[in-house]
């Protein structure tokens, strides 16, 4: 207490003696008043500077760094490092510090802002002022645009010399999104299977009741179910496949397979399929192709749901045309095209969706079952490709599958032998 008085005397000494001089440099010094002033405010500076003691000055509430000093520079490179978000506090709540992940989501130029400029959400505040006060918050919150985003923001206390409060966010964006596409594959499957059973329920009841003796009903009813059964196999057998590529989707292919032999014993295979709408398909490929390192049988699949598909969405006495080559990258490709009705620019990113159908009614009618392009998708996944796909509404389309070329055979290790010495 005694030093507080002590450093309020000098102030009010200080202050008394600076309005008595000015008064009288304002009576006596006239027009060059203003040079006095000047000086005198330099006199008073130091004046209060020799008048306080030091015992005075040391008591002084010490100003709080504005930077991160208080942690060493391995901590910050670390901490820019993380690879998560990060965000340091002050006991201001202000911003000291953020990463390099925490800029890509908030942007930069966040550095001495008060976190609720930066960061809006209330549950994330309240979990800051938690923090702040010396405990520790974990909450979920959601980042609405440009892009929906989910996050686990972890508040908490660093006990540095000025303490500090610590916001890391944990991305969850892509687990919410594996939940949600699997409650939806569970969705649709059900509905995809529940539409043909209960056809086939219906007709099974009517054929016991009233249409039990009619001959005419019971040829068409049988018709129909059988069509519908079918369905219903198609559909199983393709989750199945697609469940099976799945599994296998981070196990790289072996095989060594050269493409175009493939590419023609499909299309050789699915010809009886054309020739009911007269559709021709023509093939061209290079004359020297590099093998494929790949799955024979999941590549036999992903060209038998192209050219398929290419048959049953093209023009009567139409073509289909599959071409074969390399790219100047070296990547080999092959284009499946069709001169069908075209596919609606909207709807190009959504094709290899599961159960996605760019026209319901007609999908259905063409016995497709929606998983065709989404079994295609993780077949080029796991044989490290890409998938195009071009379309004009009214031209057609065309899908292009690009994989990598094989590696020399003679190029595989061997292990050294030692010399004999």
């Amino acid at each position: 207490m005694a030093p507080f008085l002590n450093l309020l005397r000098s102030r009010i000494w200080t202050l008394t003696a600076g309005i008595a001089l000015t008064l009288a440099v304002l009576l006596f010094a006239g027009p060059k008043a203003i040079w006095w002033l000047l000086g005198l405010g330099l006199v008073c500076a130091i004046a209060e500077r020799l008048l306080t003691p030091p015992e005075s000055r040391a008591s002084l509430p010490a100003q709080r760094p504005q930077n991160l000093s208080v942690l060493p520079p391995l901590t910050q490179l670390l901490l820019e490092e993380l690879p998560m978000p990060v965000l340091l506090l002050d006991e201001d709540q202000r911003v000291l510090f953020v990463n390099q992940w925490m800029r890509a989501l908030l942007g930069p130029g966040q550095e001495r802002k008060h976190v609720s400029a930066v960061l809006r959400n209330p549950e994330v505040l309240a979990a800051v002022a938690t923090a702040a006060g010396g405990g520790q918050a974990n909450v979920p919150f959601t980042v609405p645009v440009p892009i929906e985003r989910h996050f686990q923001a972890y508040a908490t206390r660093i006990h540095v010399d000025p303490p500090v409060t610590a916001l890391l966010l944990h991305d969850l964006t892509a687990i919410r999104r594996s939940e949600q596409m699997r409650a939806d594959f569970i969705a649709n499957a059900s509905h995809e299977l529940r539409t043909p059973l209960a056809a086939v329920s219906g007709f099974i009841d009517t054929l016991r009741g009233h249409a039990k003796e009619d001959q005419t009903a019971r040829e068409q009813f049988l018709d129909i179910m059988s069509i519908e059964a079918s369905r219903m196999r198609r559909l199983i057998d393709d989750l199945l496949s697609l469940t099976r590529i799945e599994m296998n989707e981070h196990v790289p292919p072996e095989g060594r397979i050269a493409l175009g032999d493939l590419v023609r014993e499909v299309a050789a295979a699915l010809a009886p399929l054309a020739k009911p709408d007269h559709i021709a398909i023509e093939i061209s490929a290079d004359a020297e192709l590099p093998q494929i390192l790949g799955e024979r049988d999941e590549l036999s699949q992903l060209f038998q749901n192209l050219i398929h598909n290419a048959i049953k969405y093209g023009r009567e006495n139409g073509h289909v045309w599959i071409s074969l080559g390399q790219t100047p990258e070296g990547q080999v490709f092959a284009t499946v095209r069709d001169d069908g009705e075209g596919i609606a620019p909207t709807a190009i990113p959504r094709l290899t969706e599961r159960f996605y159908r760019v026209d319901v009614k007609r999908s259905r009618e063409k016995g497709g079952t929606g998983l065709g392009l989404a079994i295609v998708k993780h077949i080029i996944n796991r044989h490290h490709g890409k998938l195009q796909v071009e379309s004009r509404l009214g031209e057609g389309s065309s899908f292009t599958v690009l994989l990598p070329p094989a590696p020399p055979e003679n190029a595989e290790k061997t292990e050294a032998i030692p010399a004999v010495t």
